[in-house]
């Protein structure tokens, strides 16, 4: 024997001593042996660390990153003469009969250890260990591949008639065919070798097309990054226990080796992955200067932060001052994104004449986040089935734009462009938060019926454009005060959006600073207008987002009271005999959503009885638009009743939100009895 190979045998019998994968390789054995069924194939999985190896000796961790099919022979002979030596599994008969998988925790961080499709020569010959990341846009459901086979030959008095001699296992990249084929001859006696079926070995195998991460910024709306880039997807083998650890639109690092997979005529490249990770981005660990400046500045009051930033929000777009109820609202569904089930979702239906103010403005806004996808009108807004393009038959689940948004904003443009199907299903998500594919069974192969459930984390944008909905159908004349002719649109629809929004100017009397600002655009978009635009950057909100969307924030009692009142009350006010209460379940949840969502945009952990106020003024506002005003009589614009101008137009908005905040105290004394209010007074 090679006295190299041997050293990098006791080096491997060393390190799986010393990092506990012996204690697991005996486990493994136990259970095979426990069995009393011999297999054509024992697969063991060890987990290796390359920089550990590379320490104990550094040609065996130079072996599993290079040659990582030749180092897995070097593990596989130090697992037989174990299995061996300690008669650890009694049906064992060859080191062929031995199959092992090196999964390895990481690689090195240089480039070379980088999977590129864009960069050529694209070497997938070299066999050895590349890590890579992308997001998961194709998944195909879960099939059987030939992990390993036992032949015999069929020469009766051949030594080789019976046995483990011929034993087949699946290598990198190798197809079913390539596996298992019928021109194998027996090396004694050159007779045809023949399978025992008795003996095959099956795993479980599914493959799923991955995609650089860069693909969302071309997903976007807007985008100040105007370099160029190419993308392209590639192909991924997840196999035996890797099979269903990935979940389709979500963010992963893979360790495999690369391949090449030949379908008739098309060449595939593909990677078979041996290791998977899910990425997870930190975000800042704090604000810009000038938002701290900011915040000590508005330290008084806690309305004033949030406020400010609403005004001056997206002056790139808009003028400081124009569409503040809007802009705070774009703001407090970007702090609620988060890739959690059970999340606290903000999702909007702007209202409005503008349309292409308003589109500028969400396009601008969905650039603030790492997921913030526009659905382009020709794709898929929900997950879609088709075939599977390599050659198995099998169904594939494709990717769409409410997936790609995971974690993010789905932005779906306007609601009135979308069939009744459509907006059918979009009310199921909303209300559920789940997406069901149904795959069925005769048609890709299968004996039954699939159906498979995806998970919605995301908030959903959207608008209806009020001039065109109003020559699409005939308007209503028994409306009341404040309510808006909502009727195209389902009602059930309308309940599912968080919040209904109407902005403050129509399209027949735009304002003097919008129209100086677009016509100053038109001319030169690149300028900055304003002084605030250079103060605050989009950099700057964008990193202010991504800080805030993190904050974990708690209910305080006062502010749960406070909700909980309200929401009683306005559920008794806002009734009929016939339907019940005209104020959904839901509401509760979106009013503890706004309120969290207005304590983060202040930077704060706990939700007080001001972030809930303003909570309440937004919705009311919303409920107002739908089925009209109640006995608690807000203001179509009570969130921001002034131009914030100056100190002293931001004084009187809190003296404004104070006189509110009693006028819902006696609105709760008076709607909601049994229901009590702790006030600064008592």
């Amino acid at each position: 024997m090679d006295p190299e190979t041997q050293k990098m045998r006791e080096v491997a019998l060393v390190y799986l001593d010393r990092s506990g994968g012996l204690h697991k390789f005996v486990h493994d054995c136990r259970k095979y042996n426990d069995s009393k069924q011999s297999y054509a194939v024992y697969r063991f999985v060890i987990s290796i660390n390359p920089s550990d190896i590379a320490e104990l000796d550094a040609t065996l961790g130079n072996y599993i990153l290079h040659n990582p099919l030749q180092a897995a022979q070097i593990f596989q002979s130090v697992c037989f003469i174990a299995i061996k030596t300690l008669s650890l599994i009694e049906q064992l008969q060859t080191e062929a009969q031995i199959s092992v998988l090196l999964k390895p925790t990481h690689l090195p961080p240089f480039p070379s250890y980088v999977l590129n499709l864009s960069a050529y020569p694209f070497n997938y010959t070299s066999q050895r260990f590349y890590m890579s990341e992308g997001i998961v846009i194709t998944m195909g459901t879960v099939t059987k591949y030939t992990q390993g086979a036992r032949f015999l030959c069929t020469e009766e008095t051949c030594p080789f008639s019976e046995g483990f001699r011929y034993i087949r296992v699946h290598c990198p990249g190798a197809t079913e065919s390539a596996t298992v084929r019928t021109d194998f001859v027996c090396s004694l006696c050159s007779s045809p070798l023949q399978e025992d079926m008795k003996f095959r070995v099956l795993g479980d195998k599914q493959i799923v097309e991955m995609i650089d991460v860069k693909v969302l910024n071309a997903l976007k709306g807007y985008c100040n990054d105007k370099s160029h880039f190419r993308i392209q997807a590639f192909t991924v083998f997840l196999r035996d226990e890797l099979a269903n650890k990935m979940t389709i639109g979500s963010h992963y690092r893979i360790i495999g080796i690369p391949a090449c997979v030949q379908n008739g005529l098309q060449a595939t490249a593909c990677i078979e992955v041996n290791s998977v990770q899910l990425c997870k981005t930190n975000g800042p660990s704090c604000v810009s200067d000038n938002f701290k400046y900011l915040l000590s500045l508005t330290s008084s009051s806690c309305w004033r932060f949030p406020a400010v930033l609403a005004n001056i929000f997206a002056s790139q777009v808009v003028p400081p001052g124009t569409y503040n109820t809007l802009k705070l609202a774009i703001l407090l569904s970007l702090v609620q994104t988060c890739e959690k089930e059970n999340a606290d979702y903000l999702d909007l239906l702007i209202v409005t004449g503008d349309t292409l103010v308003i589109d500028r403005l969400l396009n601008y806004s969905l650039c603030l986040l790492p997921r913030g996808i526009r659905h382009p009108p020709s794709s898929e807004i929900f997950p879609s089935v088709s075939k599977d393009k390599h050659g198995t038959g099998s169904a594939s689940i494709q990717v769409c734009s409410t997936v790609l948004a995971k974690g993010g904003i789905c932005y779906i443009g306007d609601l009135c462009s979308y069939k009744k199907d459509k907006l059918e299903l979009l009310q199921s998500v909303l209300e559920s938060r789940t997406t069901t594919v149904f795959i069925p069974g005769k048609k890709y192969g299968e004996e039954a019926d699939q159906q498979v459930t995806i998970s919605v984390q995301t908030n959903f944008w959207s608008f209806v454009d009020v001039d065109s909905a109003s020559k699409k159908h005939i308007q209503k004349d028994n409306f009341l005060i404040g309510q808006m002719d909502m009727s195209l649109i389902p009602a059930n629809l309308v309940d599912g959006f968080g919040l209904l929004i109407y902005n403050e100017f129509p399209s027949s009397q735009l304002s003097s600073p919008l129209a100086h600002h677009i016509l100053k655009k038109a001319i030169n978009p690149e300028a900055m207008l304003y002084k605030v635009s250079q103060q605050f950057r989009t950099q700057d909100y964008e990193q202010f987002i991504l800080f805030a969307k993190d904050i974990h924030v708690e209910l305080s009692s006062e502010a749960e009271n406070l909700i909980q009142g309200y929401y009683l009350a306005s559920r008794r006010v806002r009734r009929d005999s016939i339907h019940g209460s005209t104020v959904s379940a839901s509401a509760l949840k979106i009013l503890i959503s706004l309120s969290k969502a207005h304590t983060k945009l202040s930077l704060r952990q706990t939700v007080l009885q001001e972030d809930a106020l303003i909570a309440i003024l937004l919705l009311e506002s919303s409920l107002t638009l739908k089925h009209g005003t109640s006995a608690l009589c807000v203001a179509p614009n009570s969130v921001f009743p002034f131009d914030l101008s100056d100190e002293n137009s931001l004084q009187q908005r809190d003296i404004y939100l104070m006189q509110c905040h009693h006028q819902l105290l006696k609105f709760i004394a008076a709607y909601g009895p049994g229901i009590h209010i702790n006030t600064n007074e008592e």
